[in-house]
């Protein structure tokens, strides 16, 4: 069970030393543009986990830049994350960002009782008008993935793709769904195992799942979970990577990824509770392509590697997705095997 104050050692309970106060009054009061706003964040898994290493990263950002002063706890189970919102709303926080897909209902009921706060959580979930501090996010990075499915299925040459996922919920959905779109441009024939390890943090299982797609045929993978990459690497095979790059840690296996940029998100928040006019909304849009919420990341490794058919139908995709010719479609069904 995590508790306030006992994030301690390398991954400690992280507090900026600046010295300014937090800001005073309601969401209403304005804010003063040299005065940061105290945020915490509150996380199921691991900071390193990829989802959550996002949002992370942007608010160490917008830490460094003197926007906000930042604390955090990592590893909170479910059941005790409604206790952990609690101790970070008595502790004076203006702005508290997680996510919350498997405590919905209690995360809400604190947001409830605590209006002066704003909370800005991934959910799977919309907003309510009748919570109007409580906005929600998530990462809809279905345009990148759409790139990325077509340089899997250009890359592909068993027409055989493996995809591993962490549960079957809209924003994995949606992501797998774009890719699979993305690969049957390219290759209309393609064929895809998907699987779901029921963790979001379980790499060994996630590793061992793949290891069978692999076995079954699979020369491409999609590395929705961490392990999956590990499990490419050793035999040989081909993975493409979803929300980070990784390409670095496999320089011969992981082709493209589709990276999500947090930034847009949790800066939107900060102007909106800095003005005074945070409101419960849909803060999803800021994961789009066109608003710099996500991107393709560079080939690196594999620059020169992939069919320039491919590369000449991402350029196209993504110039139109850029000026709203192009829209990938939004699909928060449950993907299945072919």
């Amino acid at each position: 069970m995590a508790k306030l104050n006992s994030r301690i050692g390398r991954r400690g309970f992280l507090a900026t030393t600046a010295a300014a106060a937090v800001l005073a009054g309601t969401l209403g009061a304005p804010a003063f543009a040299a005065e940061p706003i105290k945020v915490a964040g509150i996380y199921t898994v691991p900071v390193e986990q990829q989802w959550v290493s996002r949002i992370h990263k942007a608010a160490m950002a917008a830490q460094t830049r003197g926007d906000i002063e930042y604390v955090y706890s990592e590893n909170v189970s479910n059941t005790d994350y409604a206790r952990v919102l609690r101790e970070y709303a008595e502790a004076g926080n203006t702005l508290i960002i997680g996510e919350v897909f498997g405590a919905e209902q209690e995360a809400r009921e604190v947001a409830a009782d605590y209006p002066e706060i704003a909370f800005l959580m991934g959910s799977s979930f919309k907003e309510d008008a009748a919570l109007p501090n409580f906005a929600v996010f998530d990462n809809y990075i279905q345009d990148a993935s759409y790139l990325s499915g077509i340089i899997a299925g250009a890359m592909s040459e068993s027409g055989n793709i493996g995809m591993v996922g962490g549960f079957p919920i809209p924003e994995v959905n949606r992501l797998m769904h774009a890719f699979m779109a993305g690969a049957k441009e390219m290759n209309p024939d393609i064929k895809f195992q998907v699987s779901f390890i029921g963790s979001w943090f379980d790499p060994p299982k996630a590793k061992e799942t793949a290891f069978a797609m692999i076995e079954n045929g699979a020369d491409m993978l999609y590395a929705e979970r961490f392990g999956v990459s590990d499990a490419a690497k050793e035999k040989g095979v081909l993975a493409i990577g979803n929300v980070i790059d990784t390409q670095a840690e496999y320089p011969e296996t992981v082709v493209a990824s589709a990276i999500w940029n947090f930034e847009p998100t949790l800066d939107k928040a900060i102007a909106e509770v800095q003005a005074g006019t945070f409101m419960a909304a849909d803060y999803g849009v800021y994961s789009f392509m066109k608003e710099g919420g996500t991107v393709l990341a560079p080939l690196g490794t594999f620059d020169g590697k992939v069919p320039q058919a491919a590369l000449d139908l991402v350029n196209k995709r993504q110039a139109e997705i850029m000026s709203g010719d192009f829209v990938v479609e939004i699909n928060d069904s449950e993907p299945t095997s072919s």
